[in-house]
């Protein structure tokens, strides 16, 4: 079992959902990122993403995409977001990290030289957004060969048809994103993803997370009532972009914590 798995298999022993937060690596600078990265666990995260910064994020919305270039600007690579996990596992070994992002970075540095390094340093899994299931053998099937969890998405558009084929090769959990659009266009409504995240369970044993359009404790805990648990990702670099100290920032990230955990 991955780390992903034993976390989904202890939060379920207790009748608690998970949440999820992403963050870019670098984010506004290094050391700052270094920091909120390593109080993300004591804030009640179940599960970090951290996000690999990209210079064409064709999928994310504005306060993502200049999260990457406030990250890029100040220096970040790959290589520092290996080095972040690095630094994480020398101080806490059970919290999992999924690198999220795009392809290219990964296949500048070398598919076998970067799972290489990311099974090293401590990476779990991996949800690389623009890789679809036809091309898994670019990296998914290597990915789990290698011991990581290879995170698929799932989203409003994803029907009955394809849903077989999205979940072919998916492992740790899916990842559903509640709107169709880039991240922090909209706000998930729970009625709306409910039946959705019930037609994803019929077709796979895996946890189902629900991410997109989540901003407050109060949608946190309504998102994580209908799902195995909430992820939050726009809402919680928008603390960061405003100048936020580290400290408020994971007092946000504490309470939308306790709203997942609540339901």
């Amino acid at each position: 079992m991955t780390r992903i798995d034993r976390t989904f298999a202890r939060l379920k022993a207790k009748g608690r959902k998970a949440f999820v937060a992403y963050v870019m690596a670098g984010d506004p600078d290094y050391d700052t990122s270094m920091q909120i990265v390593l109080g993300l666990p004591g804030a009640g995260v179940d599960v970090i993403e951290l996000g690999i910064p990209f210079t064409d994020p064709m999928a994310d919305g504005p306060t993502i995409q200049l999260a990457g270039q406030r990250a890029l600007a100040s220096g970040q690579t790959l290589e520092k977001t290996l080095q972040i996990v690095r630094d994480l596992r020398a101080v806490d070994e059970d919290t999992p990290v999924v690198l999220m992002g795009y392809y290219n970075p990964i296949s500048s540095r070398g598919v076998e030289a970067f799972l290489r390094d990311a099974v090293a340093a401590g990476v779990d899994g991996l949800i690389i957004v623009d890789l679809p299931p036809e091309e898994d053998d670019e990296l998914c099937i290597p990915a789990q060969k290698a011991g990581l969890n290879f995170i698929r998405l799932a989203t409003p558009t994803t029907d009955d048809a394809r849903l077989p084929k999205v979940m072919q090769n998916t492992s740790g959990f899916v990842y559903y994103v509640s709107i169709t659009g880039i991240t922090g266009a909209a706000a998930a409504e729970a009625a709306d993803v409910g039946p959705e995240v019930a037609r994803i369970k019929a077709a796979t044993d895996l946890p189902v997370i629900v991410g997109f359009g989540i901003r407050t404790p109060e949608a946190a805990r309504a998102i994580a009532e209908v799902a195995d648990g909430a992820v939050v990702g726009s809402a919680i670099v928008s603390e960061i972009a405003a100048g936020k100290p580290v400290d408020e920032v994971l007092a946000f990230v504490r309470g939308l914590a306790g709203g997942a955990h609540a339901a």
